[in-house]
């Protein structure tokens, strides 16, 4: 058997697929959504919230932690632990005999994917010559913009058949990637890490964030005023404050102080959480209102859904040019509009007859371009200022607020469109959840200017932003 050292691309093929697979399953979810609910009668939106947003928040808390894990003690192993734990609970997932199975199998694949996610990146940088490192890394990224390209399509298809098959699916696909890893994917660990990650610190923001989440999902039907409702905010809080803690004590900390006291970091950081609400809230919102008011079926909407990120890839490649003479900031801040005014725009169109060439398509069309403005410039700019020792961990930073802005966007969702008989009342709630969700994005887009790195952008970083966006960290040859 050859040296899987001598064959790069195998290594890269292996890895991206997995790569795809964890992202594919973030989007393919959605589309499920209706029908997961349909399948568990007495769900509330509220309970079906938790499956996309309890995987956000486990993933958005074990991604730095995990990864510097991988990297102590071997991206190898940890990449199989990962696959393996997301492939079983894949299997578990689509056994689920309750909405609450459903969530905690949910949560196990999150952190399989949180681990197996930045282990596979490693394995890439390691495994590719240097002089291919670079377009090895693009290859790799560009996995995840092709699951959100494919991902609502999919998802459709399959949840034709059963929603089930959305997790399914990636049984075979995992058990392929575990043999083909073991057998080509070499060995490979950072020799300069050698502290243990603040896993309490990771801990605790996962309960400040699932409190806050509770908070807002629950808000509607427990009382606004309500009992419950306080002490899910006092928790919130006394979660984040011992985040801040632990993360000043400890001598590995998932967020160092001192990357927030660089200014284009901390500002990118803010922009991606900001980004990343109506991000999310635009695709529920949008697949809801086909499902559950026009009455699309799963394949129609996944067909439906499809054209918005088929968007990115064309506007990314714009960025780039622009990006050289634009200052990065504002190419965001543009991006961050137009996804509010893609979401504005749908509330104003949509009616109750079906009509989705006239009323949907303009606005997911414009959210779509807006994303590819700004999103891989968020994540290919973030690290500009930061010295290349510290990218990888700073990336790994700006996608866990990724996460926590997903979990956010859902929530808001969730809140704003609350319970609403008959259509009068649901086109109202709807409507609002468009606006709510584009006013944060103008809240991103008074962020992103402040995120433009204090030079300007090279030619190779600029065409680091037409690069899709990563679902983890983008490592530096030094990892």
């Amino acid at each position: 058997m050859a040296n899987p050292s001598q064959r790069p691309g195998v290594v890269l093929a292996v890895l991206s697929l997995a790569a795809f697979m964890a992202s594919l399953d973030v989007f393919i979810v959605n589309v499920a959504f209706d029908a997961i609910g349909a399948d568990f009668p007495g769900s509330t939106l509220s309970q079906l919230s938790w499956v996309l947003n309890g995987y956000a928040i486990v993933y958005a808390a074990l991604l730095v932690p995990a990864g510097r894990i991988a990297d102590r003690y071997g991206r190898k192993g940890g990449f199989l632990i990962g696959l393996a734990v997301f492939t079983a609970a894949s299997a578990a997932c689509a056994a689920s005999e309750g909405i609450w199975w459903l969530v905690g199998f949910r949560v196990l694949q999150a952190a399989g994917a949180a681990l197996l996610t930045p282990a596979s990146l490693g394995l890439v940088i390691a495994a590719a010559p240097p002089e291919h490192r670079a377009r090895a890394v693009r290859v790799w990224a560009a996995t995840g913009a092709l699951a959100a390209a494919l991902g609502p399509a999919v998802g459709g298809v399959l949840v034709e058949a059963s929603w089930r098959w959305v997790f399914l699916v990636n049984v075979p696909i995992g058990v392929v990637a575990l043999l083909a890893a073991a057998a080509w994917v070499p060995r490979s660990r950072d020799e300069s890490v050698t502290k243990i990650p603040d896993v309490r610190g990771a801990l605790l923001l996962a309960v400040a964030i699932g409190a806050l989440t509770l908070a807002l999902v629950e808000g509607p039907s427990w009382g606004w005023g309500s009992g419950r409702l306080g002490l899910a905010w006092a928790v919130a809080a006394a979660g984040l404050v011992g985040f801040v803690l632990s993360s000043r004590r400890h001598d590995a900390p998932i967020i160092e102080p001192a990357l927030l006291r660089v200014r284009a970091f901390a500002w990118s950081n803010a922009t991606a959480l900001l980004f990343a609400v109506p991000f999310a809230a635009a695709l529920l919102t949008n697949i809801l209102w086909m499902q559950q008011v026009w009455h699309y079926s799963a394949i129609r909407t996944g067909f439906a859904i499809a054209p918005g990120p088929l968007m990115v890839p064309v506007f990314a490649a714009i960025a780039h040019r622009l990006a050289t003479r634009i200052p990065i900031g504002w190419i965001v801040a543009a991006g961050c509009v137009l996804v509010g005014a893609g979401g504005v725009t749908t509330s104003l169109l949509v009616g109750a007859t079906p009509n989705y060439a006239g009323s949907v398509l303009p606005g997911w069309l414009i959210g779509g371009v807006g994303v590819g403005l700004a999103l891989p410039a968020i994540l290919s700019s973030a690290t500009a200022d930061l010295p290349p020792a510290r990218a990888a961990t700073g990336s790994a930073i700006v996608n866990m607020n990724r996460q926590i802005g997903t979990a956010l966007g859902v929530s808001v969702v969730i809140a704003v469109l609350g319970t609403p008989i008959g259509y009068a009342a649901a086109h109202a709630a709807f409507q609002h959840t468009w606006w709510t969700a584009a006013g944060v994005a103008i809240l991103a887009a008074v962020a992103a200017p402040a995120m433009t790195p204090r030079a300007p952008l090279t030619g190779g970083q600029a065409a680091e932003v037409a690069q899709p966006p990563a679902t983890a960290r983008m490592a530096s040859p030094h990892r």
